[in-house]
């Protein structure tokens, strides 16, 4: 009855295409180039006829799907048996388009497989196919048991042997003899050191899992509460967005908290500095700083033109070795000799109400031990899901980093991730399949902290992660000490603003 289920693009081109009776692929490939040509636009019909056979369809956004059958089939059924196809795409692919269907093609092969079998339909619904397409098997589960069984009692041997090797070697050396050697190692030295490490081996190898910690007594689950409410505010934010409504996104959120935080002084002088470094790094999943660069540089701003004549003095404690410049009409001379920052010819004044870049840093670097934040993902496979542990730790303790979110990417179709411990909060993006790990404050009193959770997929699918924060404090210790007019010397009130931003941060 049914000859053929496809999604073709609109000019008739095939993306993929299950056959349930023996066809050529000329003949499927013609059938389908002659169907967007055969559609009549003036009639609300999802079929169309030829004297062969009958394509009944449903449109995709900018795709088809398309399911040929023979002229007397039933058209009621096909067209139930084109609903649970059109329901079943959008399980396997994000996105209604051409590539993503190319890269799930295998998944949608075996979920038609699940639906139609032999030309006909099989009595199967939604969940069923699910089920069916993941092939979870309880003879599987049953073997790894054992399995794992099997192997808890060597470990639990071998722990035995090596205690008795210890005592063994023990004995021997309180009545003065020569320890038993392991097979041709004589010396009581060497079989001591093979025991010593073969019991650290086990040792290691048998550490604990470290189980999910139980639910606080006050208050649901975050664990449980995560899912749902993810999908709800989703719906919610979609209804809106459906009636007109401008929603704000978590992007726009996090650029007003970041004005929150980087709100400038209220009582801004009339020379105002502002130091702001940008910080760009990357770093491998396994330790190891492939690029750092950060950039600073100190902007002036004189509202007030009595005080246009002026002379910064700067203050450089850095130890990192990091490139210092110059404004080219700044004198060059008076910074490297005393540590100030005023024009060439001291007669001219700075401009007025505008902000003015007068130093400029640059630290370029691949020493691990100047990473400000590190950040340590370890993912390890666990049947068919990933126990996922991640922890930060703050090494530039003089820095105070505010609003941090580490972000780390998650598999696409699996749901929500089980938290097990955090430290701080988190969000669950649903729609960009993301973890924000969210933390308000970082700095020497709360220097480290560590998240656990678990979600099915691969240890591959938890990179990059990328971090981003705000501080108003600089990572290279350059600061402006004090502001003096050129005549005189008179010392000048000033305002200082420090932002220390983030570039890019991701561990690769």
């Amino acid at each position: 009855v049914l000859l053929a289920a496809a999604v073709c693009t609109k000019a008739g081109k095939a993306i993929v295409s299950r056959q349930f009776v023996e066809m050529t692929r000329t003949r499927i490939e013609g059938l389908l180039a002659a169907f967007p040509k055969l559609m009549n636009t003036g009639k609300q019909h999802t079929f169309v006829e030829t004297e062969s056979v009958r394509y009944v369809y449903q449109p995709m956004e900018k795709l088809y799907m398309v399911l040929i059958t023979t002229k007397n089939s039933n058209i009621l059924e096909d067209l139930e048996t084109l609903r649970l196809f059109s329901r079943v795409i959008p399980e396997y692919c994000r996105a209604l388009e051409e590539n993503e269907i190319s890269e799930h093609c295998f998944d949608l092969i075996f979920a038609f497989d699940e639906i139609v079998a032999l030309g006909y339909r099989e009595n199967v619904n939604l969940a069923q196919i699910r089920t069916f397409t993941e092939m979870d098997s309880h003879e599987e589960k049953v073997f790894r048991a054992v399995r794992e069984t099997q192997e808890r009692e060597a470990k639990a041997e071998m722990r035995r042997k090596a205690k008795e090797l210890q005592q063994a070697r023990r004995d021997a050396e309180r009545h003065g003899k020569k320890a038993p050697g392991f097979g041709g190692f004589g010396s009581s030295a060497v079989s001591g050191g093979v025991t010593a490490m073969i019991t650290e081996t086990i040792i290691e190898t048998e550490k604990p899992k470290v189980a999910p910690a139980p639910a606080r007594p006050s208050g649901p689950s975050k664990a449980l509460k995560l899912g749902a409410k993810g999908k709800e505010v989703d719906n919610f934010v979609d209804k809106l967005k459906s009636e007109g409504e401008n929603i704000m996104t978590s992007v726009g959120k996090r650029s007003a908290e970041a004005a929150k935080v980087l709100a400038p002084p209220v009582n801004m002088e009339s020379v105002h500095m502002k130091i702001e470094e940008k910080i760009s790094l990357t770093c491998g999943r396994d330790g190891g700083l492939q690029n750092m660069e950060l950039h600073g540089m100190i902007m002036l701003h004189i509202s007030d033109e009595k005080f246009a004549r002026i002379r910064l003095h700067v203050e450089n404690d850095d130890k990192r070795g990091v490139q210092l410049q110059t404004h080219p009409n700044v004198d060059k001379k008076l910074f490297t000799t005393e540590s100030q920052i005023g024009l060439k010819n001291p007669e001219k004044s700075f401009p007025i109400n505008s902000d003015v870049g007068v130093l400029k840093w640059r630290l370029q670097t691949t020493e691990e031990s100047f990473i400000p934040l590190t950040i340590n993902c370890w993912p390890s496979e666990s049947g068919n899901s990933c126990d996922v542990n991640i922890e930060y730790e703050l090494q530039e303790e003089s820095l105070e980093l505010n609003d941090v979110i580490i972000t780390i990417p998650l598999p696409s179709g699996v749901g929500a991730p089980v938290i097990g411990e955090i430290d701080g909060e988190y969000r669950h993006d649903s729609r960009r399949n993301l973890l924000e790990w969210c933390l308000p404050v970082i700095d020497a009193k709360n220097k480290t902290g560590s998240l656990e959770f678990s979600i099915a997929g691969q240890p591959n699918d938890f990179f990059p992660v990328q971090v981003s924060f705000i501080s108003k404090k600089n990572y290279c210790n350059i600061q402006v000490t004090k502001v003096t007019q050129v005549d005189g010397n008179s010392p000048v009130r000033f305002s200082t603003e420090t932002t220390f931003l983030v570039d890019k941060y991701e561990i690769l």
